[in-house]
């Protein structure tokens, strides 16, 4: 029990940290955490939660990297949108809503 305490305070502190980068880092470790977590209360139902932990957990990092790395290139891609419309001369007006083409003049 103590084993277990001591391994989700740290974990809880890795994510923690992890929360002040980029999109893929920080899905990857909260991806890995639920997936350890889940795996291992799927694991222990079958007698083996530490395998079932680390299953879950390389499954969970693996979807959570790929879901933070594609918000990563949207936000990318919205910035760079934002900056081509402001170095028109639209200085003065608000962005378009995304996915709204630029005024053309």
């Amino acid at each position: 029990m103590k084993k277990t305490l001591l391994t989700l305070i740290a974990l809880t502190g890795a994510l923690g940290l992890s929360a002040c980068g980029p999109n893929t880092s920080t899905g990857a470790v909260a991806g890995g955490l639920v997936g350890a977590g889940v795996g291992a209360i799927i694991g222990n139902q079958s007698g083996r939660p530490l395998e079932g932990a680390a299953i879950g957990g390389a499954v969970g990092a693996g979807s959570g990297a790929l879901l933070g790395n594609s918000r990563d290139k949207r936000e990318e891609q919205e910035a760079y949108r934002n900056q081509q419309y402001y170095n028109q001369g639209n200085y003065n007006q608000p962005p378009p809503p995304p996915n709204y083409p630029p005024p053309r003049y």
